[in-house]
């Protein structure tokens, strides 16, 4: 058993938000309440911290099979366990692609002889990521895939794109949609705005992103798929979000921390750790995103955790991958980006990064009510402290943040009433 004495729980499940114990017996959360005493119980004293249900991803990249040297399982879901999370979502762009009922097995046995977290497996439109023929839905979503995505481009056959939809939708598996008109990119490396022209880099417009987000929820619309839009960084992103569930279409929508953070105004030379897809945008378009959090429109925060060598980040943007990582610093920039400014509550925070990211997988997680399984996360917001790459444990260490000075660190990750990391 372990005892969690005097934290603050934070469970947007049942709207818990006081000051009281958690006892787990058989990794399970047994009782809440307050003066729990109980003998023969590991102690953990939470005082002045945050109890929370695990942290849920729904937008990282492992890198298995394939590409070993940027990320693996193990470094991975360990990178996991330190930034609090207690489940997160895998994308198939591995090489070979998440495309068949072979590739899922295959993943999902590795994951589970190595991953130290929940790892839930995506699984790809087309055959190849190319573009061209659907992938075997059907038989992924039997091997057990949580979810479609094409993340990393988009899939540009509207028709064919329509079709994998309405298998979703029979199959209520949601559609994780990376929003991005390859037609309209132009070589674009950084956002399109005064910055790229001053760095002298081709721009990506929001256009490239608002048109296939605003198709995606049309055909959310017709086919009745559950769409979930990732990594939205775009201004207009959020009134289309808006309008589509004021209109009753189920959609739902992530912004990434660096996307809340940073703007493109950050990027003050040829460093491609400031190089991501989508890039970050102006002032303008980060205040949006920062508005849409605080209102509830858009529900989650995801990392789109993308590990990169450093050999590969040193090319310079032009050349450089995209990609930053982000399970390490997601919680810290959360809470001190959104919720010590005021913008959204420690409840809040707990609903975005775990409650509404299980509802869009429709999983039993994200909730520590008594019965629960006791994947919890417990969160020190007063501790001060920047950002040091090097201590990562993720192989990835590109990471725009290295030297910022944050508020609140991940004191305990416990999985199944196990504690798998401690500070």
């Amino acid at each position: 058993m372990i005892l969690i004495k005097g934290g603050r729980v934070l469970n947007p499940a049942t709207n818990t938000d006081e000051i009281t114990d958690l006892l787990i017996c058989d990794g399970i959360v047994s009782k809440i309440g307050p003066d729990i005493n109980e003998t023969d119980c590991e102690v953990i004293d939470a005082s002045g911290c945050f109890v929370m249900p695990g942290l849920i991803d729904l937008h990282v990249h492992l890198r298995t099979p394939g590409q070993e040297y940027k990320e693996d399982v193990v470094t991975g879901t360990k990178a996991a366990a330190k930034g609090g999370f207690t489940t997160i979502v895998a994308m198939p762009n591995t090489k070979p692609v998440i495309d068949s009922i072979e590739m899922v097995d295959e993943i999902n046995g590795i994951i589970k002889r190595d991953a130290l977290v929940n790892v839930l497996q995506v699984g790809a439109v087309t055959k190849g990521m190319e573009g061209k023929e659907l992938s075997d839905i059907e038989g992924m979503a039997a091997h057990g895939i949580c979810a479609l995505s094409e993340d990393g481009k988009s899939v540009m056959d509207s028709g064919l794109y329509r079709q994998a939809m309405k298998l979703a939708a029979k199959l209520w598996i949601p559609v994780l949609a990376h929003c991005e008109d390859i037609n309209l990119v132009e070589g674009g490396v950084l956002n399109l705005d005064e910055n790229s022209k001053r760095l002298g880099f081709n721009g990506i417009s929001n256009a490239v992103e608002d048109v296939i987000a605003s198709r995606d929820i049309l055909l959310a619309k017709e086919t009745g798929a559950r769409l979930h839009l990732c990594h939205c960084s775009t201004a207009f992103s959020v009134p289309m979000v808006e309008t589509a569930k004021a209109q009753g279409i189920d959609v739902t929508a992530e912004v990434c921390p660096h996307h809340f953070t940073l703007t493109s105004e950050d990027i003050k030379g040829d460093d491609a750790n400031y190089k991501m897809n989508p890039p970050l945008r102006t002032k303008e378009d980060r205040q949006a995103l920062i508005d849409g959090l605080g209102k509830g429109i858009m529900s989650v925060i995801s990392t789109d955790h993308a590990p990169h060598s450093a050999e590969e980040k040193a090319k310079g943007i032009k050349d450089a991958p995209f990609g930053i990582v982000g399970l390490e610093t997601s919680a810290c920039l959360t809470y001190t980006q959104l919720v010590d400014t005021g913008v959204i509550t420690p409840l809040d925070m707990a609903a975005k990064m775990s409650y509404n990211p299980a509802r869009v997988l429709g999983i039993d997680k994200g909730d520590i009510s008594p019965g629960h399984v006791a994947d919890i996360v417990i969160f020190d917001p007063s501790k001060e402290y920047e950002i040091d790459k090097n201590t990562f444990v993720s192989k990835g260490k590109n990471t725009p943040f290295h030297g910022m000075s944050v508020k609140g660190e991940v004191r305990y990750t416990l999985l199944e009433g196990k504690v798998i990391f401690r500070l």
